[in-house]
């Protein structure tokens, strides 16, 4: 599950750093709030890469999905690309866990001795 997110949340601060460029061109927006929000939500991807597996990780993911889809309200193509990387990042979690949960079972069969210890 962390690869697909974290894939999933690196390819979110790129577009949020896109999305930084282009509401740089609104008159009622100054470049250092365009560029404080963006930051921190590109930071906040970054860390949250580490922070996936662990408990309310996931939850956080969420909580960036919805602010990602609420940024449509400054730059409206945003409004299209949150609701994109919010089903990518359902998609990850979604699979990531059946794939953890595949690696698991495969793991269990091909050390028996292994599963009784865990």
């Amino acid at each position: 599950m962390r690869t697909l997110c974290s894939s999933t949340l690196i390819g979110e601060a790129f577009v949020i750093g896109f999305a930084g460029l282009v509401a740089m061109k609104d008159p009622d927006l100054s470049m250092s709030t365009v560029w404080t929000v963006s930051g921190i939500a590109m930071f906040l991807c970054v860390v949250l890469c580490g922070m996936v597996t662990r408990p309310g990780g996931v939850a956080l993911g969420w909580a960036l999905q919805i602010a990602l889809v609420a940024s449509g309200f400054v730059v409206p193509t945003m409004f299209f690309l949150g609701v994109l990387f919010a089903a990518l990042w359902w998609a990850s979690v979604h699979y990531g866990r059946k794939i953890d949960e595949a690696k698991a079972r495969f793991a269990a069969q091909a050390d028996p001795s292994a599963a009784d210890a865990a």
